[in-house]
């Protein structure tokens, strides 16, 4: 069997404009001593520039376990005089050392220089080009890869399915940088490659954006599970066409490079790897080296945890954590901001349930309890999700679709997700968030309606009817000021950007008390004002305890409301929760009979060929 050199990843040398203020996810060099030569397309520098970092560091530990690769080589076209230094952290270690060094000299051309690196017992290698003294150097290419026997490489052939809705500005950026980036690494993803982008909005020139590497597929408004279900039926709509499909929102930045790394690791990845799953991390755009979330699962009350805390990848030590931490844990599924997934899946278990949104990547994953892969450096930027709560979606989209996931996949407990669901509604109540309170019931009145009302839905109208009754949000500073300084809303508390929570262990315990303020006479309240700050669904600090008239805050505490009690609202809200535990209770079962036998059926080539109307 024939032995050929495999590439693994390219080194990136010139800084995306969204990361423009962080080059040390690239690599870390002096003020103004490394520039990028748009003309030369070439990295220059006069002093040491070190690519040990999160986009060019080489992942030895994860390409160990996936693919068995214990041995890789560094290949670098450089120009000028000085030495590589390769370096390494090992598995017992958390600092760098060095493994080697190189000299390299040749002042009027580009030359190449190949280094083998044996790489067992490191988590990460990366290197350093440290020119000669009083001297600088370019480089122009740079590569990791390794050397495979020819029958080893497993066939692949890779779709991407993005979905966009009235997004044009990021869509036809990304859809550039993709066809650049393949075009410009040739073989193996160039000839196996296509991108579906299925345009919801129906705004994009379809005629004008396709050619050999790129379908517009104009779309109903389906949401983003029926926007990604139309790019997967298309990547299976010939049995062996793809191997692989990759569903990834349209509202991202990408590094295309992240599309060459996820296609080599398929074509290397050995045993139970071969199946696997690969999600990229989500990267924030407003903190361009905070990685937020690559991995999350699912608990038994019926909540989302990440299995990672948020990192810092422009720093090595949570480099090398991000890799060292297990992603392969129980009930895990990967957001569909980047996600490859193998076309058999599709093809045996389904595509996804129409939720429209919230929740369809989550019970995709579920259902198909795969094993998961990541590594630095493949990725997206998504903008942060601090914010952007609506009641609309965090409380109804996700009662509805999160108790439907439950009934079809036994993913977590029915009875907890309930005691939850009652107890957000109260805490609603007590922060004198009526709108909340109203879109919780409303997600557990839909699903009571069982399948064949999800089936039946205009998802885009109940959509626009349910974005109006969101509560409005305005800029603090339209705020009434008096209000402000009555509920205690000091500048300090207009500073604090934490999203730790801030509770005493007494108002822990007091905010558990199933009382409300609604049912006090008046006299005992004594308009007083009080404040909240929430993340989502979640209170972060503030004290409403017997407060009339509540300020809400969002979590970047830049946006809020005023809320004033309302006894009346109160009451058709208690009332209509309690006619709705009486129903859940006595059709509870045969409900979540109901979805559980028509799983088959939403999530089938036939269901989404007539709700597409194609």
């Amino acid at each position: 069997m024939s032995t050929v050199d495999y590439k693994l990843a390219n080194v990136l040398l010139r800084v995306d404009d969204h990361a423009a203020l962080h080059p040390e996810l690239y690599y870390r060099a002096a003020a103004s001593v490394a520039t990028f030569d748009e003309d030369a397309r070439a990295l220059s520098f006069a002093g040491p520039v070190d690519f040990f970092t999160y986009l060019n560091a080489c992942s030895a530990k994860k390409w160990s376990q996936y693919a068995g690769i214990d041995t890789v080589w560094l290949h670098v076209k450089v120009m000028g005089e000085g030495e590589i230094i390769v370096e390494g952290v090992a598995s017992d270690g958390s600092d760098r050392r060095e493994l080697s060094r190189h000299v390299f000299a040749s002042q009027d051309e580009f030359t190449v220089v190949d280094i083998e690196i044996s790489t067992a017992g490191e988590d990460l290698v990366g290197f350093t080009v440290v020119p000669a003294e009083g001297g600088s150097a370019q480089v122009s290419r740079a590569w990791w890869y390794t050397k495979v026997d020819a029958g080893c490489i497993n066939p692949v052939r890779l779709a991407i399915a993005t979905t966009t809705f009235k997004k044009e500005a990021y869509i036809t950026a990304n859809i550039d940088l993709v066809q650049e980036a393949v075009r410009a690494e040739g073989a193996p993803i160039m000839g196996n490659f296509h991108m579906f982008v299925v345009d919801n909005g129906q705004t994009l020139d379809a005629k004008a954006l396709s050619d050999d590497l790129v379908t517009v597929i104009p779309n109903p408004n389906v949401g983003g599970s029926g926007g990604f279900a139309r790019g997967m039926m298309a990547a299976t709509e010939v049995p062996g066409a793809y191997t692989h499909v990759l569903v990834m929102d349209d509202d991202v930045r990408i590094v295309a490079e992240s599309l060459i790394r996820t296609f080599n690791l398929l074509s290397l990845a050995q045993g139970k790897y071969r199946s696997a799953y690969i999600n990229g991390a989500m990267l924030s755009l407003e903190e361009p080296t905070r990685q937020f979330e690559d991995i999350s699962y699912v608990v038994n009350s019926g909540v989302y945890r990440r299995v990672k805390p948020d990192l810092n990848v422009g720093l090595l030590e949570d480099i090398v954590e991000n890799e060292r931490i297990d992603v392969e844990v129980p009930s895990a599924y990967g957001a569909w901001w980047f996600s490859c997934i193998p076309t058999a899946d599709v093809e045996r278990n389904g595509l996804p349930m129409p939720f429209f949104i919230r929740c369809d990547d989550v019970e995709f994953g579920m259902r198909n309890d795969p094993t998961y892969m990541t590594m630095n450096g493949i990725c997206v930027w998504h903008e942060s999700f601090e914010g952007r709560y609506r009641a609309s979606v965090d409380c109804y989209q996700y009662t509805r679709n999160f108790l439907a996931m439950i009934a079809v996949d036994d993913c977590a407990s029915e009875s907890l997700f309930i005691v939850r669901l009652v107890r957000s509604v109260r805490q609603s109540l007590r922060e004198l968030d009526y709108v909340s309170a109203e879109f919780l019931l409303d997600g557990l009145d839909d699903y009571l309606k069982g399948p064949g009302y999800l089936a039946r839905l205009d998802g885009s109208a109940l959509m626009q009817a349910n974005g109006k009754r969101n509560e409005k949000v305005v800029p603090v500073e339209e705020m009434d000021p008096g209000v402000l300084r009555a509920a205690g809303v000091t500048p300090e508390v207009l500073a604090n950007t934490s999203l730790d929570f801030h509770y005493s262990p007494f108002m822990k315990y007091w905010r558990s008390v199933p009382y409300d303020k609604h049912y006090m006479p008046k006299p005992f309240l004594g308009h007083r004002a009080g404040y909240v700050v929430k993340n989502g669904t979640c209170s972060l600090e503030g004290n409403t305890t017997g407060c009339e008239t509540v300020v809400y805050l969002d979590p970047t505490r830049k946006k809020g409301a005023i809320r004033h009690m309302d006894r009346a609202r109160f009451r058709a809200i208690r009332i209509r929760e309690h006619e709705l535990m009486r129903r859940y209770r006595s059709e509870g079962k045969r409900v979540r009979q109901a979805w559980k036998d028509a799983l088959p059926r939403l999530t089938s080539r036939e269901f989404w060929t007539e709700y597409l109307g194609l």
